[in-house]
């Protein structure tokens, strides 16, 4: 499975911002669901103003239990 670019260059961003101490953990609602969400954002300035570009959320609870690595599938779907 291949990694498509543009995510590789949101998360070069990201690191981009960790190494110069521009992050922020934002508490933020869900705009689907209306849940809380702890949102990891990358603060940059316009102007005068600061802006937060979101790039994920940390996961409720364990993230193992979220997340099942590349090669393992869910019963009933091809790994093709």
């Amino acid at each position: 499975m291949s990694i498509p670019d543009y995510i590789s260059k949101n998360f070069d961003t990201l690191l981009r911002a960790a190494s110069n101490g521009h992050l922020a953990l934002m508490e933020c609602t869900d705009a689907i669901t209306g849940d809380l969400r702890y949102v990891i954002c990358a603060v940059g300035r316009e102007g005068t103003d600061y802006v937060f570009t979101p790039f994920g959320h940390l996961v409720d609870g364990k993230p193992y239990d979220a997340y099942l690595p590349p090669a393992e599938t869910l019963p009933g779907q091809s790994s093709t």
